[in-house]
């Protein structure tokens, strides 16, 4: 009989205990899943800021409005994509520090890098060893096809000259010889655009290249060589400009020398513009810079999902005419 007793007074101290002890554990379970749904809001961000991807974008010339161009679009596709662009450049158009950001690039250990190709072989090295290092390099603006870049993304040089030549043979008054201002003589895109152009003019006998000069995509080295391009062949019909400031450096030289020529150009800079609606200038073959800009980003993002991505993305031109 005690011995029930104590079995009754025991389950009856228990279950007082369990009625004491319920608020606090029910504070507690309402707590625990407190936490849980706040993780659970504030996971997703964590994770998105985890796989936030670091691109470099490096331009040719930092301010230039092309590549500020093509930083803005790639900005706006990264910002779809979960990408942050890091833009750099020299402040002049220089090849050695345009080098020496790809090394600085690489040794931040970005998860891509965008850089405008160029024909060098420290510039293969350093592509090389981004590569090595796992960091994707795609050419933007001018190609480096021997190097190991994963992809280039731009004009379609050879057609653009080729497409050059064809405005200049709907102008039929300007059979006769024919002046060229290209940006550089180094530069990839510089020598496809040349090389189309020059193919189209061969099947016209009555159109012959004279003369090439490079202008090192400046607007008073462009108007220094045209102006002796000009005294040296003075029976000219027509110059034709392969960089951006190429044609407006023409214009100058042409109105120093009181001259009147047939002038193409390459792009829309202000001046280009101007010159057009003016009739100085009869065409200009423009590029597409905030394509190139998304279309890159599109295409690394590609690579990041692990996804087929094409190794050379060609991007729209169109002429605008006065």
């Amino acid at each position: 009989m005690s011995k029930q007793k104590w079995v009754i007074g025991l389950v009856v101290l228990l279950s007082v205990f369990g009625l004491a002890l319920y608020p606090f554990l029910s504070s507690s379970l309402a707590v625990s899943r407190l936490v849980d749904e706040m993780g659970a809001r504030t996971n997703p961000e964590d994770k998105q800021s985890e796989s936030m991807k670091n691109v470099v974008l490096i331009a040719q010339e930092l301010d230039n409005p092309f590549w500020r161009m093509i930083e803005e679009g790639a900005k706006q596709r990264a910002a779809l994509s979960n990408m942050e662009i890091q833009y750099v450049g020299p402040i002049r158009i220089n090849a050695e520090e345009q080098l020496k950001l790809l090394e600085k690039a690489i040794a931040s250990k970005p998860d891509a890098i965008l850089a405008q190709g160029m024909n060098d072989p420290t510039y293969n090295e350093l592509v090389s060893k981004a590569m090595d290092q796992g960091i994707p390099v795609v050419t933007v603006d001018s190609d480096a096809p021997s190097s190991r870049r994963l992809a280039y993304v731009g004009t379609d040089n050879l057609e653009a000259g080729k497409r050059m030549g064809e405005l200049v043979l709907s102008h039929a008054e300007l059979e006769g010889k024919i002046g060229v201002i290209i940006g550089s003589e180094q530069a990839y895109n510089q020598k496809l655009r040349l090389e189309g152009f020059e193919s189209v003019m061969a099947e016209h006998p009555n159109y012959e290249v004279v003369d090439v000069r490079s202008s090192n995509i400046s607007r008073i080295e462009a108007a220094r060589q045209a102006q002796e391009m000009l005294r040296t062949h003075p029976d000219l019909t027509a110059m034709i400009g392969f960089s951006a400031w190429d044609a407006v450096g023409v214009v100058e030289a042409l109105q120093s020398e009181h001259r009147e020529v047939r002038v193409f150009g390459f792009d829309d800079v202000e001046a280009t513009k101007r010159a057009i609606a003016e009739g100085k200038i009869a065409a200009s073959l423009v590029q597409q810079p905030r394509e190139i800009g998304a279309t890159a980003v599109a295409v690394l993002q590609q690579i990041f999902e692990d996804k087929p991505f094409p190794a050379t993305a060609f991007t729209s031109t169109q002429v605008i005419l006065p």
